[in-house]
């Protein structure tokens, strides 16, 4: 990298850590909005092209979002980057597109397990109507169906945690199934008992719920996490049989 680029880069994050600290003095919310772009260059003490890179900068990172012709405005401050950087890391290797799946089903099963009872607590009648419905879509596609059991079964698990109102869950629940599909081909197919399995696991799951059960609940997130793990280290394994 030539020094004008190594420094172009290195005003550009300075400005940008400035439009940060400008968000943070002010006491800006998601949603609120920035000054313009001659303002900030104002404001800054900035030419309009580092701002004009900081903002691109930040709107990558969901900190800022521009609506054209509106301005600019306080981002949602979402984990898009986050799901991106461990989706692409996914692609680069074999090796870590197992590790990050592991990890996020570690994740997981902490969320729903630790927040056994405020689930409970927090899914409606109708809540519980959708995910048996959601239930029975899994049992009706079978694994082998196409993406309608997977779609059912990400949808069930969005539709667990989202009465929580916790946006972290929520977007690391999804990020999951963003690294799944990366990982799903090396995994093979579901068995005809995993699928028996998973499908039994996740009407206990509403069940224990309906009957206000964390213990019941805890111990079917169990349950259904254990053939995930089985199947991640067979997959583990066989590739690390054919790269030795």
């Amino acid at each position: 990298m030539s020094e004008t680029r190594r420094g172009r880069a290195s005003l550009r994050k300075e400005v940008a850590e400035e439009i940060k600290r400008y968000m943070l003095d002010n006491r800006m919310r998601p949603g609120d909005p920035l000054p313009t772009e001659a303002e900030l260059c104002i404001a800054l003490s900035a030419s309009r092209s580092s701002v004009r890179e900081a903002v691109k900068t930040l709107a990558a990172l969901d900190i800022v979002e521009v609506r054209h012709g509106h301005g600019t405005y306080v981002g949602r401050l979402s984990l898009s980057a986050l799901v991106e950087s461990m989706t692409f890391r996914g692609m680069l290797s074999p090796d870590d597109d197992f590790q990050v799946y592991a990890d996020l089903v570690d994740v997981r099963e902490l969320f729903e397990r630790g927040n056994a009872e405020r689930i409970i607590g927090a899914l409606s009648p109708q809540h519980l109507d959708t995910l048996d419905g959601l239930v029975a879509e899994m049992e009706r596609q079978g694994a082998g169906g196409g993406d309608g059991f997977v779609s059912s079964d990400r949808a069930f698990h969005a539709l667990l945690v989202e009465p929580l109102g916790n946006e972290l869950v929520s977007q690391l629940t999804l990020a999951f199934w963003d690294v799944y599909s990366i990982v799903s081909p090396h995994l093979n197919l579901m068995t005809i008992e995993d699928e028996k399995v998973t499908v039994d696991v996740h009407r206990r799951i509403v069940e224990a719920a309906r009957a206000g059960d964390p213990v019941a609940f805890v111990a079917a997130v169990a349950d259904h996490y254990a053939p995930v793990r089985r199947r991640l280290a067979a997959a583990r394994s066989r590739t690390g049989d054919i790269t030795a």
